[in-house]
């Protein structure tokens, strides 16, 4: 099982902002057309996206 909260660099008592905001900053880094199409940044990119998708669940982030 994949940590999201270390995946986004987080505590694991974040808040909404502050997974969003975690969430933003990387996204922006790790964006595959900033990068010139490199796999590494995409399938890192694909993890930070997840990681954003399940933290903002709050019915997901409990379990």
């Amino acid at each position: 099982m994949k940590n999201y909260y270390y995946l986004l660099g987080i505590a694991n008592n974040a808040n909404p902002e502050e997974i969003k905001k975690a969430y933003k900053q990387l996204a922006l880094k790790f964006h595959p057309d900033k990068n010139n199409g490199d796999k590494f940044f995409e399938e890192r990119f694909k993890d930070i996206q997840e990681a954003h998708e399940v933290l903002s669940n709050a019915t997901q982030r409990a379990v």
